[in-house]
């Protein structure tokens, strides 16, 4: 990604070869990107640019082209640019014309490269006519409507802009906790596999499945004399764009896609989710994204301690170090050390004195609590309640026998019927719910009336067939249902009785948003009120690091809710699993629980690869303290059948 990661990369401390095929072809990208900045000749430009491509697309070992000097035999590559890549290469030395030109680039101008869809060309006109060199004032010159009156540009390119800024923003902050898994367990995986280590585990947000993540942290277990081996091995290993530090206990560095053996994708978004997130904007950004990591090694003595800090919260880590001090202890990531014995000793110079741990369990009894499910451990109850040993038993994957609220080609979806069903029933579901959107979501191919009803002649069949075949699986046949104004439904009382069950979500998001929380609250509550109504669909509306949600009072909702469970009427709210929203939030899921509002974990699937989004929905439902009791997901096809009649 190009703004504040464009920069020429350290080399690794264990070469020849210093970098590899993927960072040299980087590094020539940025350099042409840089000449055009500043007017180069543009022969020179597309050289460069051939350059990248070229050792881009090899399957060669650069490392061995360049020993036997195999690389100057590449069609596209120079004496000029072969003899600065060998440089490069084999003596860890980035020519010094290269390193001048981005030292002598206006920071801003190359800050501006990181919006999506904004090229050097543009950059320089702008930077020319209207002396824009920053993000900040190229923001302001949008705004005063400087930008669209330029040739060649207009008020769409102007507006284009402004939405990249902002795309731009979010992107940098945090990512969703899908990317941020993605590139956290294929680093994992990689360390685990190098002599030496002992154990490799994530830590950090990721090991909590946040929402969104910042940085990645990994502790790994290794001995003292296999420290520097492994320490080198780390930063041989592919996928990394750049070192920030390294030591034989720390490594700060920068990963990029070239990590995924198999490529990058995003895989399939449903419309009303691209558009929020950015589009092909927000792709461009995130199949030539980066995140950091920092990778801890330490001994297998301190490194339960060390997993367990650098897991955190911060929140948890003060009870707990409270928790030691009262006890005459002293909790650090190096170990519990009694203060009596540890005197002026700190850190390492203390670590010997510690309470022995095999693992964290150890570490929580020694403070007399029971082990805290690291999604738990964000100082809302769980250490009172582990003191207590009333800590919930949360679900598992293996819970989940089906999901009510998933897509089909009879609407927005990329598999059929029957492709669903067989994808369910693969993975090893009893059930699988069919909630095609209704007609007023147009954006979504919405089913009219009479082919929503054919759907539920097909799936009668189905389950009649399966049945006659003692096949232990059925189909559910639903709605998604746009909720319109007054919080009514999207179809005619007639035909939504003809279903098992309706999943009732807002899509309207400018009319919500727009509106105050009362009179969201007011709608959503009438809704909840309709006979047909089964399923609160993601409640807020969120789409993360995409909007927000609307205005509306959860927890007067989710009340509301448990009056009608009370009287026997099923009201359940969605946990939305795709990625893309985690909504209900997990916050709101222990609210759920203590009020006997039945969560149903689904996938919002529009393709069958969507259906394995329900891990994420499991993952936020422990975060919020589930049970298996808390979730429809965990019903057999019979009791689904007798809970929706």
């Amino acid at each position: 990604m190009a703004g504040s990661d464009f920069a020429l990369p350290k080399p690794r401390p264990n070469g020849p070869p210093f970098f590899s095929r993927n960072q040299i072809a980087a590094a020539l990208h940025q350099v042409a990107v840089l000449l055009e900045l500043q007017g180069a000749n543009v022969f020179r430009l597309r050289s460069y640019q051939n350059a990248s491509r070229t050792l881009g697309g090899i399957t060669e070992d650069l490392g061995e082209l360049v020993a036997t000097g195999k690389l100057f035999d590449i069609k596209g590559i120079g004496k000029g640019l072969g003899s600065a890549i060998s440089q490069a290469v084999s003596q860890g030395e980035w020519p010094n014309d290269w390193i001048d030109l981005h030292n002598n680039t206006p920071p801003g101008l190359i800050e501006m490269l990181g919006i999506p869809g904004l090229g050097p060309k543009r950059i320089k006109i702008m930077n020319e006519e209207l002396g824009v060199d920053s993000i900040a004032t190229l923001k302001q010159a949008a705004l005063d409507d400087s930008i669209a009156g330029l040739k060649g540009f207009g008020a769409k390119s102007q507006q284009k802009m402004l939405d990249g800024i902002e795309l731009l923003a979010r992107f940098r902050s945090r990512r969703r906790l899908d990317i941020g898994l993605m590139y956290g367990e294929a680093f994992e995986q990689k360390i685990a596999t190098i002599d030496g280590v002992i154990k490799a585990q994530l830590a950090g947000s990721a090991r909590r499945r946040r929402e969104t993540i910042g940085d990645l942290d990994v502790v790994v277990g290794v001995l003292d004399e296999d420290k520097e081996s492994v320490s080198k091995a780390i930063l041989a290993l592919p996928g990394i764009a750049d070192v920030k530090g390294a030591g034989d206990s720390k490594i700060s560095l920068i990963l990029d896609t070239s990590i995924f053996e198999g490529g990058f994708s995003v895989g399939h978004i449903d419309p009303n989710v691209m558009d929020a997130i950015g589009g092909e904007d927000y792709e461009q950004l995130e199949s030539g994204g980066t995140i950091d990591a920092q990778v801890r090694l330490v001994t297998p003595e301190i490194f339960p301690f060390t997993l367990a800090y650098f897991t955190g919260s911060k929140e948890h880590n003060i009870v707990m170090r409270q928790r030691a001090i009262d006890r005459g202890l002293r909790l650090s990531e190096f170990g519990l050390i009694p203060e009596a014995k540890a005197g002026d000793l700190k850190g390492m110079a203390a670590a010997h004195l510690s309470l022995p741990a095999a693992d964290e369990n150890e570490i929580y009894r020694h403070l007399e609590l029971d082990w805290v499910p690291p999604e738990l451990r964000e100082d809302t109850g769980e250490i009172a309640a582990a003191q207590d040993e009333i800590l919930p038993r949360l679900i598992i994957p293996s819970d989940v026998r089906g999901a009510l609220h998933n897509h089909t080609t009879l609407s927005d979806g990329d598999a059929t019927l029957e492709q669903m069903a067989d994808a369910a029933r693969n993975i090893g579901w009893n059930w699988l719910g069919i909630a095609d959107h209704s007609p007023t979501l147009k954006v979504a191919n919405g089913a009219s009336a009479e082919d929503l009803l054919s759907q539920g002649e097909q799936i009668r069949q189905y389950n009649a067939a399966w049945q006659q075949e003692g096949v232990d699986f059925r189909l559910f046949h639903g709605v998604e249902s746009d909720i319109l104004e007054g919080g009514k439904l999207d179809h005619p009382d007639d035909v939504l009785d003809q279903l098992d069950y309706v999943v009732a979500s807002v899509h309207a998001m400018t009319k919500w948003k727009n509106r105050d929380e009362v009179t969201n609250t007011e709608e959503l509550i009438r809704c909840i009120d309709h006979p047909a109504t089964t399923v609160l669909g993601h409640p807020t509306g969120r789409i993360l690091q995409g909007r927000d949600g609307y205005e509306v009072d959860m927890f007067a909702i989710i009340e509301h809710m448990a009056e009608h469970n009370a009287a026997g009427r099923l009201k359940a709210v969605e946990l939305n699993a795709s990625p893309y929203r985690l909504d209900l939030d997990w916050r709101l899921c222990k609210y759920a629980k203590n009020n006997n509002v039945p969560v149903v974990i689904n996938p919002d699937a529009h393709s069958v690869r969507g259906l394995g989004d329900v891990a994420y929905g499991v993952m936020t439902a422990r975060k919020g303290w589930l049970e298996t009791d808390d979730i429809l997901n965990s019903l057999s096809g019979d009791a689904m059948t007798e809970r929706l009649s």
